[in-house]
């Protein structure tokens, strides 16, 4: 499968019509047929459905839009930091959880910007299994992913800050106006938990024993939408500090406990290739992490 006719079907895929599609790749609207049609045949799968008037995609079609769309931005990526070598230029690809510590990376990574005009930094918010999994594929350099987290196959530095555990309640609940809960406060409550496996195994030490024992009403990947739904509802939502300013916000963030806190690291995939910017961008981040401890 060619590169050629791969952004082909996905520029279809976004016109929703063949022939809005031949105008944008200033083709001709039997020759964009044939080359999807040729690579349906290659592929050996039905890639679209289509209709009077709009195409859309068959199951092997979504998934195959999904995969190129992944395998297109690596290809721009690749081919950016390989013209910029000669100079620091080009893409730092970058995912992590939501957490106050990216700040830490924030500020090099502004600093970065403005000394070399030719950097540009791409995010990417999501869970650690997202993150490591964009890692995998080679379309993120780093990931911030909070403790706990299995990390044992990727190279990566412990940032030197620590986020802090707690709930999130809307104003009028209850505990809104507690200084700091234990397990016994919520008990009894309806919980929202992060869908990160390590991180409830880590909630369900500090509650005590099995998350099952406790009203467990649904899960978040991340906080904003959640937030929403602890405002217009009674439910609290376990989370860390900082991530949702809780200011005017009518909602109250209320600390563990005893205390809870996790550590954030940056991860890396071994033996990893980095581009000259975001070769210098780690190591002015040890070089930070190691004048501090210093």
């Amino acid at each position: 499968m060619e590169l050629r006719v791969l952004n082909y079907f996905l520029t279809v895929t976004q016109e929703k019509t063949i022939s809005k599609a031949a105008e944008v790749l200033h083709l001709s609207q039997p020759t964009l047929s044939k080359q999807l049609k040729d690579l349906e045949e290659e592929l050996g799968v039905q890639l679209f459905i289509r209709g009077n008037r709009e195409i859309s995609l068959t199951e092997d079609g979504v998934y195959l839009q999904n995969r190129g769309k992944e395998i297109l931005a690596l290809v721009d990526t690749t081919t950016s930091n390989l013209q910029k070598n000669e100079v620091i230029g080009g893409d730092i690809m970058i995912g992590g959880g939501e957490t106050q510590t990216f700040r830490v990376l924030s500020v090099l990574l502004n600093d970065l910007m403005g000394s070399y005009p030719d950097v540009k930094v791409h995010m990417y918010s999501g869970n650690a299994d997202d993150v490591k999994d964009k890692i995998d594929k080679g379309l993120l350099d780093f990931g911030l992913v909070i403790d706990p987290v299995e990390k044992q196959k990727y190279e990566y530095i412990p940032l030197p800050v620590s986020d802090r555990w707690g709930i999130l309640v809307n104003n009028d609940h209850k505990l809104a106006k507690k200084s700091a809960v234990t397990p016994n406060d919520i008990h009894d409550q309806s919980l929202l938990i992060s869908s990160q496996t390590l991180v409830n195994n880590q909630l369900s030490e500090w509650l005590g024993g099995n998350l099952n024992n406790f009203n467990i009403v649904g899960s978040y990947n991340l906080l904003y939408n959640a937030s929403l739904f602890i405002k217009d509802g009674t439910s609290i939502a376990f989370c860390i500090d900082g991530i949702i300013n809780t200011e005017n916000s009518g909602l109250t963030f209320v600390p563990l406990m005893p205390e809870l806190t996790s550590k954030t690291n940056l991860i890396w995939k071994k033996k990893q290739i980095f581009s000259n910017a975001a070769a210098l961008f780690l190591e002015r981040l040890k070089q930070e992490i190691e004048t501090k401890s210093s």
